[in-house]
């Protein structure tokens, strides 16, 4: 810094002592934030729901025969299908990840959560990749009428 001519190093502060491990303090606590939320729940982008995009079909008796399941998955009205661990966009894709759970979980319950807007060939032909990837029993992911009338009644 050019300070001679008016003397100007005169007037400046002294240069602080070393703060040189704040800074590795700072590094060290963002690691950890990314090692502890990092995971694909947090920082990963997935099926977005809020109330004006994704609605599941209602029915009054949704939770008659519910039953429990382990592998999930998500399609939504622009046939994209969300997948534990990232999406598919096309059905070789799916088959080859439904083939990967059968052989994981042979026999496990797949829940197809489908936006009530996607077509039923889509969802046909997710029945058929699951029967075919040697999965068990498929169940539509429905809700209850009555939680769908109280939403409507509540939403602006």
């Amino acid at each position: 810094m050019i300070t001679r001519p008016l003397e100007l190093s005169a007037r400046l502060r002294p240069s602080p002592k070393s703060f040189d491990f704040i800074f590795l303090v700072n590094g060290g606590l963002i690691a950890l934030f990314f090692v502890l939320f990092g995971s694909r729940f947090v920082l990963s982008p997935g099926l977005r729901v809020n109330g004006r995009e994704f609605h599941l079909p209602s029915s009054p008796s949704a939770l008659v025969g519910a039953i429990p399941t382990s592998v999930v998955i998500s399609v939504t009205s622009s046939e994209l299908i969300f997948v534990e661990g990232g999406m598919v966009r096309s059905t070789a894709q799916l088959r080859e990840w439904l083939n990967a759970q059968g052989k994981k979980q042979p026999g496990a319950a797949l829940l197809v959560q489908a936006d009530d807007s996607v077509s039923q060939k889509v969802i046909v032909e997710i029945y058929d990749l699951a029967a075919q990837s040697g999965l068990g029993p498929v169940t539509i992911a429905l809700q209850s009428s009555a939680i769908t009338d109280e939403h409507h009644s509540t939403s602006p």
